[in-house]
Formats: C-alpha cells, sequence, structure tokens
C-alpha cells in the first residue's frame, strides 16, 4: 500500500479523524476537545470536506492545526456537488484553502465519481495541482473498483497515480471487500473507509431509544435500515460485553484487522461518544474475537457469484 507520511516524514496514525460534525452537532469548544483527544491517542490524519457544516469543519480543523502543519495529514474533498470539470474542482479547492488557510494539503480526494466530465480533464487539473505543490496525493471516495481503474489509467497517462481510497466499510456494509479492497492491494492503494460504526448503528445505541444519523436523516436511515443489520448490531453489543469493552471499540478494531490494514475514519458529536473508537486503536484482536465478529454479518458473495470458490 501507498505509504502516507506527514510532512515531517512520520508515518500517518492507523486511525483517522473526521471532522464531518465540526461546526455541526460539535461546536468550537467540543471540537477542540475531540482534536486534542485525537492528538494526545497519537492520530496524525485529518480528513474533512469543503462542504461539511457550510464550511465550518474546515474554518475549525484549519484553525486547531496552524500550529502543528508538519505533524498533521490533512486530507480535504471536492466535487461532491457541482461535478469533476476543471473548474468546479479548482473554485472549490480555493474554498478550502482559504477556510483551512492552508495553501497546500497533503491528499485531495474527489469526493464521488463523474458520469458527465471526461476522466482526462478531471485527472489532468488533479496532476496539475500535485505538479504545483498544491496536494501531494490524489484520492478518490465512493467509487466503484472498475471506476478506480479507468481513472488509475488515466493518471498513469499523466505521470501520477491514485493513491488513497475512501470507500464505505463496516460490519454491516461489507461489499469493499468483494472487490475495491482486492482491487486497492493489488494497484497499492491505501484504504481509508468511513462509517466503521455503520451511522452509529454498532454502537447499539438505538436498541436503548438513542437517536443520531439513523433518526434525523432519511438517507442514513434507508442506509441502514434492514432488519438483519439491527440484530448484527444487537449482537455485536452482547459480545462486547462478554469482552468487557464497547461494542464501538469491537466494530472500529474489526475494520483495522482486515488484511488489507485500512485505516478507518472515526468521528463523533462529543468527547464522550468518541473515547470508545479511539479505543480501538489499543485493542488487542485475537483471531478468535476477529472470528467471532465476522461470522456476525454475512460475507458478500464473491464478485463471480461461484459460492463454491469463496
Amino acid at each position: 500500500m501507498t505509504q502516507l507520511t506527514t510532512q515531517d516524514g512520520t508515518p500517518v496514525s492507523r486511525l483517522t479523524f473526521g471532522t464531518m460534525q465540526f461546526g455541526g452537532k460539535a461546536d468550537a469548544a467540543e471540537s477542540a476537545a475531540m482534536y486534542d483527544a485525537a492528538r494526545a491517542a497519537g492520530i496524525t490524519h485529518f480528513d474533512t470536506a469543503v462542504r461539511y457544516t457550510d464550511g465550518a469543519a474546515e474554518k475549525i480543523l484549519g484553525q486547531l492545526i496552524k500550529h502543528e502543519h508538519d505533524k498533521i495529514y490533512l486530507a480535504t474533498k471536492v466535487g461532491y456537488t457541482g461535478g469533476a470539470g476543471r473548474a468546479n474542482i479548482l473554485a472549490q479547492f480555493d474554498i478550502c484553502r482559504s477556510q483551512l488557510q492552508r495553501d497546500q494539503v497533503d491528499l485531495l480526494y474527489l469526493h464521488r465519481f463523474d458520469d458527465d466530465t471526461p476522466l482526462q480533464e478531471t485527472f489532468a487539473t488533479m496532476a496539475e495541482l500535485q505538479a504545483r505543490g498544491a496536494i501531494r496525493h490524489i484520492g478518490v471516495s465512493n467509487y466503484a473498483a472498475w471506476q478506480v481503474m479507468k481513472a488509475q489509467a488515466v493518471a498513469r497517462d499523466l505521470g501520477t497515480r491514485i493513491d488513497v481510497m475512501q470507500p464505505m466499510y463496516s460490519l454491516v456494509k461489507r461489499q469493499a471487500e468483494v472487490e475495491i479492497f482486492p482491487m486497492a492491494q493489488d494497484q497499492g492503494i491505501a484504504l481509508v473507509p468511513y462509517s466503521p460504526l455503520g451511522g452509529g448503528l454498532l454502537t447499539g445505541k438505538y436498541a436503548s431509544g438513542g437517536t443520531g444519523r439513523l433518526t434525523d436523516d432519511p438517507r442514513y436511515a434507508v442506509r441502514y435500515g434492514q432488519g438483519w443489520m439491527h440484530d448484527v448490531a444487537a449482537r455485536l453489543t452482547a459480545l462486547a460485553r462478554d469482552a468487557s469493552t464497547d461494542p464501538a471499540t469491537l466494530a472500529v478494531a474489526w475494520v483495522m484487522t482486515h488484511a488489507t490494514r485500512p485505516s478507518p475514519i472515526i468521528s463523533a458529536r462529543s468527547l464522550a461518544q468518541l473515547r470508545p473508537s479511539l479505543a480501538a486503536a489499543d485493542f488487542t484482536m485475537s483471531a478468535d474475537i476477529y472470528a467471532q465478529i465476522t461470522a456476525l454479518s454475512p460475507a458478500p458473495p464473491p464478485a463471480t457469484d461461484r459460492l463454491e470458490e469463496a
């Protein structure tokens, strides 16, 4: 896999901290408390995007990291809206730099695939930013494996490459195991999956009447609305109880333990909510516990659908 380092040459942390809640569910003070806790836990990789909480996430993060730029690996994303054309990438990246108060970021993601823009235009723009020193690495988020490979071929013709990919992955969202993970391993692409807690489902809070994205956001209600997913969450909670730990700790540690060594993005609305995810970095995942957790949810069939060969 691509070896990511901070600008002072230090390998990035195994956990990544996502700032999607900064300036939204987490005010400036709570955001600062979570940042400090993440740094104390050794996290150096921070993830954001141009329009998270209408720009507040980048503004808050920019203030928090301004005195330790060389020690932080900073990733942001453009193109969730407006497409992946040259003008939109450059315009949104200029907004990123203004909000972050940084001329350069370590990693710039294309937030999702754009069917309407030629890949040559998209990746020529990214290659230009890289050649100018405005970004160190190129990443993609929410791409299918075939889309990554098409883009990688274009990037190579331009003298660059996709170094990082950000797919969805959790115990209840395992589709990435079928083609994305093998493709990334083959191509040496670092994996930084999001939503290791399944939108909070795997914390167990919804079973006890808690609220969050699944109750507040119709998109998440659909994404995690299948009954078997809630059953998996309940059984993970029981397993965590037996192991004298938190289900969130198990969920994040399970993602980290995959053979491709993903660096999951953890996030929270408060420091108290964050702590169980931070604890995953120090959790000793035995082969037996990993197997027990894996068995809680159905493995997706192989890409060929030849189950006898799985």
